[in-house]
């Protein structure tokens, strides 16, 4: 999950080198924390919040195969 997080991140922000993404699983619940650097901030969330919207969407639809719960946080 991490991985994937981090390949659309990276193609939607100016300075992917800035991008930092953690992964830890607590009570079956995975959490992704998902950091960009601040300018890449509104790109990433986009407009009402429809691309990061979009990106919990496609994580989430990834877990299913695994039975598992996943959070994304954008930071």
């Amino acid at each position: 999950m991490k991985d994937l997080v981090e390949i659309i991140a990276k193609s939607l922000v100016d300075h992917p080198e800035q991008i930092a993404v953690t992964e830890t699983e607590e009570d079956g619940i995975i959490k992704i924390d998902l950091t960009v650097a601040p300018e890449d901030m509104g790109k990433v969330i986009g407009k009402q919040g429809r691309i990061a919207k979009s990106i919990r969407t496609v994580v989430k639809a990834a877990a299913s195969k695994g039975d598992k719960k996943v959070v994304v946080d954008i930071k």
